[in-house]
């Protein structure tokens, strides 16, 4: 056999192994996520509460407490989350959103919002209209593809 041919079968049991390896911790890391999602469900309870403030944030600006970024791995601690202020009660807390529905959460509105812990799972809006997510904004890549489309007389594509 030729030293190409060595080599290729090296390469092809490297590359198995680490896919082998990567199936086995997403498995693993799917049955926990699952466990988490189950405890939260089993824990969530419907909150009013008014909106004061939602944004992006690291976990150590967030005003979160010391126990919870404690308890985060340190990869996430530098990560950005969606934090929400809102009063609820007497009291004005810092809570972290789904990223889900995060875009769709009034501000400065009072909502039923599904709580587990210190993460909304949920809201419904109390007064008024529902609020639409908004929009995204296209890119320069899809604009230019439109302008293009209606210089030609074609219909634009959605």
């Amino acid at each position: 056999m030729s030293t190409g041919w060595i080599i290729a079968i090296v390469v092809i049991v490297v590359i198995t192994a680490i896919l082998a390896v990567l199936y086995f911790l997403g498995k693993k890391a799917q049955k926990k996520q699952d466990e988490q999602q189950a405890l939260m469900e089993e824990n969530k309870q419907t909150i009013s509460m008014l909106i004061i403030d939602k944004k992006r944030m690291k976990m150590k600006d967030a005003g979160l407490p010391q126990m919870v970024i404690d308890q985060t791995p340190k990869l996430m601690r530098g990560a950005k989350l969606p934090i929400v202020k809102a009063k609820v009660g007497p009291q004005i807390l810092s809570l972290v959103s789904d990223e889900k529905i995060f875009d769709s959460i009034p501000v400065k509105k009072e909502v039923k919002a599904v709580v587990s812990g210190i993460y909304i799972l949920g809201v419904k809006g109390l007064h008024g209209k529902p609020q639409a997510a908004p929009q995204k904004k296209k890119g320069w890549f899809k604009r230019a593809v439109e302008k293009a489309q209606e210089k030609a007389g074609a219909k634009p594509v959605k």
